[in-house]
């Protein structure tokens, strides 16, 4: 059974389907006023709260905002104070918090907690760039947890969340309705959105990408045309559903790369009904339209691109999120895996199932590469020597496979956690040792 079929099996919630749609969502019939946003007196006697994720100016292409109604304003809580209880997080990124190496990098799979350690404290920084405070970079973070998170909720002030499970399911809780999102699945959340992470299978890994600048979006198709890659029927928003709880709740904010909490006498998922088109999403990988040669060479990774968070520079992200699915490769008198090459982009890899086609040992599932700003990477010994010498047939690559990539325009810094856990791969730089030398200067 393929991943995509297991998946819709096991999620319970509802969706409404489009990608950066203004969508309408009531959990009570009549909940949302008619006609404008912020009557005297809201329906049901909610509150109405608008969530900004742009500027009030920005032109109504690019505008993005929620207007939620809800049985309690969010502002109702006590002050926030410094969390203590996960040092491993953070969001600037210059010589005093982080290590800068330019070598590759590849760490094995990420370890699961022993003790009862939820999404929140199961989060580790492994680097990034820039500095939150400026709307300026990005941070790469692994999450391993055993524990739902009780009476608990989280938002990061600093950036969009983008969030790929590689072990286990997700029940994501948000303000605006549930997400189940499980492996092969990523999710959306975007700055200031609340959620809260419930484990419905046990132990729970994954990878988070989170951006400091703009929003994901999809890539522009070019001469591709109209359809292709990710389409935008296929992302998925939750539907309104409420809690109007009066028990001890506590909200953790990530806000300037460190954490604080705030306790509060009421759930923060009480949006009795939602309008807008700042939510969060999900998307099935396997739903991806994959495009690729069909005559010869190797395509450049980016025609992989599943989202992209663009820069003010035109066609240069701040941050692609590319996968590598399961494809036919037909190219002719063609080296077929990924090529030798140098970038000017940071590449980070992760992988959440099977094993990634141009690399053969070490490089498994929960784990994950950093191959920085022009250091040389390619496909390792055991790869060159097979794609040298097979015979070139039609074929299948990357069944029961799903490898991606974190690229980023910046030069990224690993947090000292990061550069010194125990799990990093000191001897990734013998994946490529015995290349065979075959030059003949006799023989073209």
């Amino acid at each position: 059974m393929s991943h995509q079929a297991v998946d819709q099996q096991k999620d319970p919630y509802s969706y409404q389907s489009g990608f950066g749609n203004h969508f309408s969502s009531e959990a009570l019939a009549g909940a949302l006023p008619a006609g404008q946003n912020t009557p005297q007196i809201c329906p049901y006697g909610l509150y109405a709260e608008q969530l900004s994720g742009t500027a009030f100016t920005v032109a109504r292409s690019g505008n993005q905002r929620a207007w939620m109604y809800r049985v309690r304003p969010s502002v109702m809580h006590m002050p926030f104070e410094p969390y203590q209880g996960n040092p491993y997080v953070i969001g600037a990124f210059d010589s005093r918090d982080a290590d800068t190496t330019c070598t590759q990098i590849r760490w094995l799979p990420f370890e699961i907690p022993q003790d009862k350690i939820d999404f929140v404290d199961g989060l580790r920084t492994l680097g990034g760039a820039g500095d939150p405070t400026v709307r300026n970079g990005l941070a790469i973070h692994m999450f391993a947890a055993t524990a739902t998170m009780d009476k608990r909720a989280f938002c990061s002030a600093d950036g969009d969340l983008l969030i790929v499970p590689q072990q286990g399911r997700l029940d994501i809780k948000t303000e605006f309705g549930p997400i189940m999102v499980a492996p092969n699945e990523i999710a959306v959340i975007q700055r200031g959105m609340r959620f809260s992470v419930s484990l419905p299978d046990g132990p729970i890994r994954g990878y988070v990408l989170e951006v400091y600048d703009g929003h994901f979006e999809l890539p522009d198709l070019g001469p591709i045309g109209a359809n292709g890659l990710a389409n935008p029927r296929d992302f998925q928003t939750p539907v309104a559903q409420y809690e109007n709880t009066s028990d001890h709740w506590t909200v953790v904010q990530k806000f300037q790369g460190a954490l604080f909490s705030a306790s509060q006498d009421h759930s923060p998922f009480d949006v009795v009904a939602w309008h807008g088109n700042y939510a969060p999403y999900k998307y099935n990988l396997a739903h991806f339209n994959v495009i690729n040669s069909v005559s010869f060479d190797h395509v450049d990774p980016s025609i992989f691109t599943v989202l992209t968070c663009k820069s003010a520079h035109p066609g240069t992200a701040v941050a692609d999120f590319v996968i590598f699915p399961p494809r036919f490769e037909v190219q002719m008198n063609t080296f077929r895996p990924p090529y030798f090459h140098r970038n000017c982009m940071s590449e980070f890899m992760g992988l959440i199932h099977g094993s990634y086609e141009a690399k053969q040992g070490r490089f498994l599932p929960g784990g994950a590469s950093l191959h920085s700003m022009m250091t040389p990477h390619g496909p390792d010994s055991a790869t060159v020597k097979s794609a040298t010498t097979r015979e070139l047939l039609p074929g299948r690559v990357a069944d029961g496979t799903q490898a991606f990539m974190f690229e980023s325009m910046f030069q990224l810094r690993l947090t000292q956690w990061a550069a010194d856990v125990q799990i990093q791969d000191r001897e990734y730089y013998k994946a490529w040792q015995d290349i065979p030398v075959t030059f003949n200067p006799d023989k073209i």
